[in-house]
């Protein structure tokens, strides 16, 4: 088999690295075509005159990079997309499909990586102790037991000030935007780039929505008094989508606005937890819990199909909050609000977040260097925290880029989506790559085919 594919080991690097490259090319071109079995170590080093351990090291290095895949009992075999099936470039879908082939649009974590075994043993321990009340007619602050669990983590990961009696549970951040935005001023202030449906839950509640201009520090706190709004959106950990997080001396500017003016401050956590270049930075929420509502939900660490997220409330707010959601839980259910209570007391839920970071980080890592070996003009940004990254692209280019993605299946977002329409900043163009979502084994060939349409 050997000769079919590998025509020299000579050339630069080491061992290992010369036969990785000849094992990709093999790939790229079709002579290693998608669940073909490899040889064994033992006899691929004995057919090639090198080290077991340098073919094992080589195999090894191709799965985590999505070429390869390796089962007990199934051997090592080439991963079903590890690379587009001719020409060296990637599938063309059918006017039919609708589904893109490679879904590197920012939207959710990889849904393979759902921590089901830990999950279950936790939603049985916790069901096996829940009181009989809890399966009643549910609690609009949600269940205790959750609030309690919150209480904690929140505390200890993200510097949070609350008790469980200041944490209401929602659907998500949108389930808690919605509920807020009936109680807020009718002008709110929102990042100029930023989730746009966000904003139409504002807009679609009556309020006017003002956009502050961003930049690698986060929002322009600076014009903000001027902008005649009462409260404010913020993305502070990490600014959706541009990626900067917001800077000491505007955190410090937006709590003394709040304070002066009687504002409020809306803090969205959405990824809080995935930083890469040193430990998470704390919650704007821990300067002043009077001031700020802080937000957060399971849908990037761990599902979005869990529909649970979480507000810490300040004391002023929580009674009116509870008088819009109702007399109950008409959203959340218990068994899932049991179930994460469970697995954040146990550290399951620190367990898994440090897992996903090691993979992300290691995906990030892969997307970086093949854009600096394929396209050492585009500048990567964004990319000390989160699930994705911004590529800047010249002026006038990002429809005709976006455009020849879709062709060769790739789905990607376009920055000028995240623009809002009155923003104070000219408009730029750029793809927001996110690198949660595709699987494992498919996560090297949607870097190779993003590269592609790049080109």
């Amino acid at each position: 088999m050997p000769d079919s594919w590998v025509t020299s080991l000579d050339g630069p690097g080491s061992r290992r690295a010369r036969l990785m490259r000849a094992l990709r090319d093999a790939i790229r071109s079709g002579q290693l075509k998608p669940d073909t079995r490899l040889p064994s170590y033992r006899a691929l080093s004995a057919d090639l005159g090198i080290a077991r351990n340098t073919v094992a090291e080589a195999y090894a290095e191709l799965v985590e990079e999505g070429w390869l895949t390796a089962r007990q009992g199934s051997g090592t075999r080439v991963a079903a997309r590890a690379a587009p099936p001719a020409g060296n470039r990637p599938q063309q879908p059918s006017a039919h499909d609708r589904r893109p082939v490679h879904d590197l649009a920012p939207s959710s974590p990889d849904a393979a990586a759902f921590p089901r075994a830990a999950w279950s043993t936790s939603a049985r321990r916790a069901l096996t102790a829940a009181p009989s009340e809890a399966f009643g007619p549910g609690d609009p602050r949600g269940r205790p037991e959750l609030r309690r669990a919150l209480a904690e983590y929140l505390g200890r990961a993200r510097g949070v000030r609350a008790d469980a009696d200041r944490i209401v549970i929602c659907a998500g951040f949108a389930g808690g935007l919605r509920l807020l935005a009936e109680l807020l001023p009718r002008t709110v202030a929102v990042e100029a780039y930023g989730l746009r449906f966000h904003g139409q839950i504002l807009e679609n509640a009556g309020i006017r929505t003002v956009p502050l201009a961003v930049d690698e520090r986060g929002a322009d706190i600076a014009t903000l008094p001027g902008s005649g709004a009462g409260a404010v959106l913020l993305t502070p950990a990490h600014q959706y989508p541009t990626g900067g997080a917001l800077h000491a001396a505007r955190r410090t500017a937006v709590v003394d606005w709040a304070r002066a003016s009687g504002g409020l401050i809306l803090e969205d956590d959405y990824d809080g937890e995935f930083r890469y270049d040193r430990q998470p930075i704390g919650a704007v929420q821990g300067l002043d819990p009077d001031r700020v509502v802080y937000l957060g939900s399971a849908s990037k660490s761990l599902s979005p199909a869990l529909r649970l997220g979480w507000m810490v409330l300040p004391d002023h707010l929580i009674d009116d909050l509870l008088a819009v959601k109702g007399g109950r839980e008409f959203w959340s259910g218990v068994g899932d609000q049991l179930t994460l209570a469970d697995f954040l007391a146990s550290g399951g839920y620190d367990r898994h977040l440090r897992r996903r970071r090691q993979t992300y980080r290691r995906r990030r890592d892969l997307l970086v260097t093949a854009l600096q070996e394929r396209h050492p003009t585009v500048r990567v940004t964004g990319i000390a925290a989160g699930l994705h990254a911004v590529l800047a692209l010249p002026p006038g280019s990002e429809p005709r880029v976006l455009a020849t993605a879709r062709t060769l299946g790739v789905a990607v977002d376009g920055l000028s989506a995240y623009r809002h329409p009155a923003s104070p900043m000219p408009p730029r163009d750029g793809l927001v790559v996110g690198y949660g979502t595709p699987p494992e084994h498919g996560f090297a060939a949607a870097v190779h085919a993003l590269c592609a349409a790049l080109d």
